[in-house]
């Protein structure tokens, strides 16, 4: 795959982490704005994530009907016009409704770049393009808070909505440039009448749910360090908040060294390897910061070791999972995606609400949720591991 598409791919990816992280440090200025709390204003984000779960479900079945093109430059043009919809909201239920909207069409991007990376490349070429891709995921949830501060203290909180408009729009002129059709002409098209029997030979095909849920649970331990790092670093130890984000750059720069790294890896190792023992460092981690936690130290760094640990082994074991579950998804690579998204956000915003149900004063809760994660992810990989062997062998002429 060449670097232009890459690069598409990569502005379509970032779609999901710009408009959760972006308009964060805009939430007292929109409060006040609208004459509320910021406990109302983060209504506009649960929003969010619920079009972000429905909308991953409907766009699976329409790229494998009508193909890539057409179904992702109508939801990046529906974010587009959403996102202009949100700057000029006159209410705050306005927003709550377009930050709804704005969510169905991001999702496209999500979904369909999967998609696209499963119609052009096999299985390690896949975990390749999906390990690169994980610098947006890395670099998006420390870049954007810093320019969406700035822009809120310069010119207004109307101002984040305006530049998300502004870049869609020309993703979305990159993709009508740069992005042609990549479903194989001779691949048969699935009738939309048959989206939910697509999905329901998904969930029965053990390898591909094995394989989705090892990566959406491990997105979960990460969703729930999103949660609870807040808390532990800057009200229970003290750290400054202008320095909080350079404790969360330094686990963010970990799992894209990671990620780099397991690019390189696929060239000997194939992506199930690697996802079999990165999933052993994740669980091991996440045990040390268990038992590290559990002793509550007066001291922050015993804990940020194990954590740093568990946030990098990320980098490895989220683009292998994803590349083994839409290996050979061929015609229903689209379907197969958009589940992969609508599991990934379901569980990481479960264990994101653990956290904060559990919450007790002390590091413990984002620890243990975390080891949790660890403990599901290495029983699932083995499991899934093991059902894949079996098939390939029962496969095997003679």
């Amino acid at each position: 795959m060449n670097f232009r598409t890459i690069l598409i791919l990569g502005a379509l990816s970032a779609f999901g982490p710009l408009a959760i992280d972006f308009y964060l440090p805009a939430f007292p200025s929109m409060a006040l704005a609208f004459g509320t709390d910021e406990q109302h204003v983060q209504l506009t984000l649960a929003a969010y994530f619920l079009g972000l779960s429905l909308g991953q479900l409907a766009y699976g079945p329409i790229a494998d009907r009508f193909g890539r093109r057409i179904p992702l430059l109508s939801g990046v043009g529906l974010f587009t016009l959403a996102s202009l919809a949100c700057a000029y909201a006159p209410n705050l239920e306005w927003l709550i409704g377009a930050r709804f909207v704005q969510a169905l069409g991001g999702c496209a991007g999500m979904v369909i770049s999967r998609a696209v990376v499963s119609d052009k490349c096999d299985a390690v070429g896949s975990a390749k393009v999906f390990s690169q891709l994980m610098l947006v995921m890395g670099l998006a949830p420390i870049l954007a808070p810093m320019l969406g501060g700035l822009l809120v203290n310069t010119t207004g909180w109307q101002s984040i909505f305006l530049v998300l408009t502004g870049f869609s729009a020309l993703a979305g002129l990159a993709v009508a440039l740069g992005l042609p059709e990549s479903m194989p002409a001779t691949m048969p098209r699935q009738p939309l009448s048959g989206a939910l029997r697509q999905y329901t030979r998904l969930v029965k095909d053990s390898v591909y749910l094995g394989h989705a849920l090892t990566g959406g649970i491990a997105i979960a331990g990460m969703f729930a360090y999103i949660a609870g790092s807040p808390f532990v670093f800057i009200k229970l130890y003290g750290v400054p908040a202008e320095h909080f984000g350079w404790l969360f750059g330094t686990n963010a720069a970990g799992f894209i060294l990671v990620a780099q790294v397991n690019a390189r890896l696929l060239a000997k190792r194939g992506p199930a390897f690697l996802l079999v023992r990165a999933v052993w460092v994740y669980f091991l981690a996440g045990l040390t910061l268990l038992a590290v936690g559990a002793m509550r130290p007066e001291a922050l760094w015993p804990l940020l070791i194990p954590l740093f640990i568990c946030i990098a082994s990320l980098g490895c074991i989220i683009p292998n999972a994803s590349a083994c579950a839409m290996n050979g998804q061929g015609a229903r690579a689209g379907s197969a995606s958009a589940m992969l998204g609508c599991l990934q956000f379901s569980i990481a915003a479960g264990a994101a609400a653990l956290v904060g149900v559990l919450h007790d004063g002390s590091a413990v809760p984002m620890a243990l949720v975390i080891s949790l994660c660890g403990l599901l992810v290495v029983s699932v990989a083995l499991l899934t591991r093991r059902l894949q062997n079996a098939r390939a062998l029962a496969q095997a002429p003679g």
